[in-house]
């Protein structure tokens, strides 16, 4: 196992509360704020600790480098910033002048200024050479929680994030206040500009992030998707991507310019030997099902894609999108056909009747609609949700005759295929639907909620059967293996459960997952049987399912960027690096010593 790297590192143990961390330019070193006043010194080629700058009486809640690596700067709840030599560890300046904590520090790009942000309300700027204090930049009306220097080549900007729900622009030298951007509805805690200087993003504690004009403060997306507050944004180094974390517990990647996130649909073709996955980004993409190796992308969507979907000859895709269209495309050349438009909201999701004849798609505007697959003709619109359908299927019966429909409004309800009649409704669950499908026989219905469970129905009487419960969050997809004998359903506790319908005992749980489970699809071949997951940590996995005992093994991933070994022992793994055997250990996944790579 030479050379093998496993795309993240193992942890660093401090013994206090860890408030900011911060690489040196060169990436050499890294200083870490803690909540005993103290910072902590790692070299990052061993990982060891090299110094302890002690000197803050209270958390120290911001650390930054200089721009030439040679300071840096901290900001503590003692109200003051220090500054220190970032080679010798020798103290510096002590900056006075807030009258209450700071928690937030920078230089700008220049190296000569240094900005704070306090819970005073104000941003002050410093000489970084000689800690003499310049401008104060008033008009916050909350806590100031985040400030950055523009990243422009001239460094004019400031921009800061406050308890008073805004952003506020200054001119670097002056202080002179410029645009207030307003939109958040809660606390600003976050806020970055892209590389560029053109992009600002800010994160809040109303769950969203926000991209602005930096020269002009006119707002543009609204990256929405996380479950709490977002407490920390970034740009990617390439300005196209930006990285949010948040106390959901989770990291989401958008897209800079569109705000689009995840993998939130994917399916099988008939055959087994392709996967379609709808993304954030507004594709819909191929994948080769044994290897993993990416296909043709199909572009032609103004906004995310919710669901995919192959036709039963596997001959047509057809995908829902938040541009409220159905689009159609040629499976084997990726060529796009028909566009079925009518919704007058997001299409969240698509499916094909068995004959492949009709196709039924379910919207955010509380109907659903059938259109002719072949022409892409409308059909009926069946009406009669008082809230956004969230998911509809039409039975794999031989005659194809019903559809079932779930949404917002927390039910399940039965609709005649061809005549577009309404059926039986379903009550039960106590919050969303989510997801809703037929056994293979057409005799069952599962369907997952917002209310953690998994619900199976009789699908010819409307009469409840059994309630699966053990997800500890929303229930966001629910699929019946081939032999219509298990369950697979997928949550936001990131976790994929495996249930016996007969019994609705929960057969196994499918761990390592980064994000919710947004989609699952399941396949029996020659050579087993496999789950696809689509995950809001944008991936696509393929899983196999083997044996009684129903144990689930990674096949594939699309992502390669961080290690996934739950309940997992390695023994004598060979040639492991330092690094690596401390992940491991850290993970609980050794058994035997592993050997270290003698070099």
């Amino acid at each position: 196992m030479v050379d093998v790297e496993f795309g993240e590192w193992p942890f660093l143990e401090e013994v206090s509360s860890v408030f900011s961390c911060a690489y040196s330019p060169d990436g050499k070193t890294l200083a870490v704020g803690l909540e005993d006043g103290t910072i902590s010194l790692y070299e990052t080629a061993t990982w060891e600790k090299t110094h302890t700058l002690s000197g803050h009486t209270k958390e120290v809640m911001s650390v930054v480098f200089s721009p030439s690596g040679q300071q840096i700067a901290s900001g503590s709840f003692d109200k003051t910033v220090r500054l220190w030599d970032a080679h010798t560890d020798a103290p510096g300046t002590i900056l006075s002048g807030h009258t209450s904590s700071v928690i937030s520090v920078v230089f700008s790009p220049s190296g000569q200024q240094i900005a704070s942000g306090s819970c005073d309300k104000t941003v002050r700027l410093w000489d970084a050479q000689t800690g003499a204090p310049g401008a104060i930049l008033s008009g916050h009306t909350s806590w100031v929680r985040s400030v950055v220097v523009v990243f422009s080549p001239s460094g004019q900007q400031i921009a800061s994030g406050s308890g008073d729900n805004t952003v506020r622009l200054w001119d670097a030298q002056t202080g002179v206040p410029g645009a207030i951007l307003n939109g958040h509805t809660r606390e600003v805690r976050s806020v970055v500009f892209s590389p560029s200087g053109q992009q600002i993003a800010s994160g809040s504690d109303d769950e969203t992030v926000r991209l602005w004009d930096a020269q002009t403060g006119v707002p543009g997306a609204i990256l929405s998707g996380h479950t709490s507050y977002v407490t920390s944004v970034v740009f990617s180094p390439s300005g196209q991507q930006i990285a949010s974390g948040s106390i959901d517990k989770t990291v989401r990647l958008w897209d800079a310019q569109t705000g689009v996130p995840e993998v939130m649909s994917v399916v099988f073709s008939p055959s087994g030997q392709q996967i379609a996955s709808g993304s954030g980004d507004n594709t819909v993409r191929l994948w080769d099902t044994q290897t993993g190796a990416p296909g043709a992308i199909l572009s032609g969507h103004t906004s995310w894609v919710m669901s995919v979907v192959f036709s039963p000859n596997g001959q047509q895709i057809a995908s829902g999108s938040g541009d409220k269209t159905v689009r159609l495309w040629d499976a084997q050349t990726g060529a796009p056909g028909a566009i079925l438009s009518g919704h007058t909201s997001s299409v969240i999701s698509v499916v094909f009747s068995p004959s492949g004849q009709q196709i039924a798609s379910g919207s955010y505007d509380k109907t659903m609609r059938l259109w002719d697959a072949q022409t892409g003709a409308p059909g009926a619109i069946l009406s009669g949700h008082t809230s956004v359908v969230t998911s509809v299927v039409v039975v794999f019966s031989p005659n194809g005759q019903q559809i079932a429909s779930g949404s917002f409004d927390n039910t399940v309800r039965l609709w005649d295929a061809q005549t577009g009649a309404p059926g039986a409704i379903l009550s039960g669950h106590t919050s969303v639907v989510w997801s809703v499908v037929f056994s293979p026989s057409g005799q069952h219905i599962a369907s997952g909620s917002d209310d953690k469970t998994v619900w199976l129905w009789d699908a010819q009487t409307g009469a409840p059967g059994a309630i699966l419960s053990g997800h500890t969050s929303y229930v966001t997809s629910v699929v019946f293996s081939p032999s219509g004998q298990q369950i697979a359903s997928g949550s936001h506790d990131k976790t994929v459960r495996l249930w016996d319908v007969e019994s609705g005992r929960c057969l196994t749980v499918v761990k390592g997952f980064h994000g919710a489970t947004a989609s699952i699809a399941w396949n029996v071949n020659g050579k087993g049987s496999y789950l696809a997951t689509g995950c809001s940590d944008n991936s696509v996995r393929l899983w196999q399912v083997i044996g009684d005992h129903h144990l689930v093994y990674l096949q594939w991933s699309s992502m390669h960027d961080r290690l996934v070994v739950s309940n997992t022992n390695v023994s004598k793994a060979q040639g492991l690096s330092r690094m690596n055997m401390k992940l491991l250990e850290q993970r609980g996944a050794v058994d035997d010593p592993i050997s270290e790579e003698v070099r």
